[in-house]
């Protein structure tokens, strides 16, 4: 265990810099930066000042310099500070996570009670109507992106029930009730996408380990069905769910930046989609590294759960 431990631990490492590298670069490639943005709202703008504005910005370096720089600052703890706001990017981005992560593990939340059942009674119930509803469900979540869904469901709220949650954003300590009244529908946006892809998932697992020799012997012992299924079944079917789990809890991340810029929510993603506009290199990078990071981790806690939900597996 030790090491596969080392091994993941050096693994995520190369990945997070891989990851700052590609960010670094990706975001310099989009045409223009801050202080051209600002030479257009301003309409004239002397090159003296230009040239002031990106030396003190770090802009006039080349880029390899401004790389280093930048990780130098971040193994300091340091992302630097933003263009546009000349405040530090950490406290903003520590600012900003905790909606996104509500907005992520609500979702979750939704579509794994919900898709649990569903496919653990679709595969019971194999080729019944049931089965059949809980696929043409699970194809219609899958078709359906985050996006189109939370514009639905705003045209639903307001012309149905004529009915929608306060603009004004209250945190989940200030104010639950109305907290998640706000949260409700950005987390079933999410969710119904997730809830296709974990159904679908649940139900072949489930059929796949249904076939074993060892359900059946279960059965010849004399265990009630619900307990083969719950106690035997489910818990060998967990590992290609659970893997399923952690992926897409990257794909929540990546769904909440535009559904959180149509409820008008202040997360990570609404953070990250004004950096992009107004070039803010600091602020881009790293909320990038910080989601990414935050991906990294959840991906070394479902390897580490194989073990667990497999005994057979052991990690030399």
């Amino acid at each position: 265990m030790r090491s596969f431990l080392a091994r993941r631990a050096i693994s995520t490492l190369a990945g997070a810099a891989a990851l700052s590298i590609l960010v670094f670069a990706l975001i310099r490639l989009v045409p223009g930066d801050a202080v051209t943005l600002w030479i257009g709202q301003e309409g004239t703008m002397s090159p003296e000042v230009q040239e002031t504005l990106r030396k003190l910005f770090g802009l006039s370096a080349p880029p390899h310099e401004q790389y280093l720089g930048w990780i130098g600052d971040l193994l300091r703890g340091d992302l630097g500070y933003s263009f546009r706001s000349r405040l530090p990017v950490m406290p903003l981005i520590v600012e900003a996570l905790p909606v996104t992560l509500e907005l992520a593990v609500l979702a979750m939340l939704i579509s794994v009670s919900v898709a649990l059942p569903l496919g653990i009674l679709s595969a019971a119930r194999r080729n019944s109507p049931l089965d059949l509803a809980a696929r043409v469900l699970g194809l219609l979540g899958l078709s359906m992106p985050s996006f189109w869904i939370a514009v639905l469901l705003i045209l639903a709220s307001t012309t149905i029930f004529t009915w929608l949650p306060s603009l004004i954003y209250v945190g989940l300590f200030e104010d639950p009730l109305l907290n998640l009244q706000q949260m409700a529908m950005p987390a079933f946006a999410l969710s119904l996408p997730l809830m296709g892809v974990v159904m679908r998932m649940t139900r072949s697992s489930m059929l796949e380990v249904l076939d074993q020799d060892f359900i059946r012997t279960a059965r010849a012992k004399g265990l009630t069905e619900g307990r083969v299924r719950l106690r035997h079944a489910l818990k060998n079917a967990f590992i290609p769910i659970v893997t399923v789990l952690g992926i897409q809890l990257g794909r929540l991340l990546g769904g909440a930046v535009i559904v959180e810029q149509i409820f008008g929510l202040p997360g990570l993603g609404t953070l990250l989609i004004s950096a992009l506009t107004g070039r803010d290199y600091p602020m881009v990078q790293g909320a990038v590294l910080i989601i990414g990071l935050f991906f990294m981790t959840v991906q070394l806690l479902v390897d580490l759960s194989y073990a667990y939900l497999d005994p057979r597996i052991r990690y030399a």
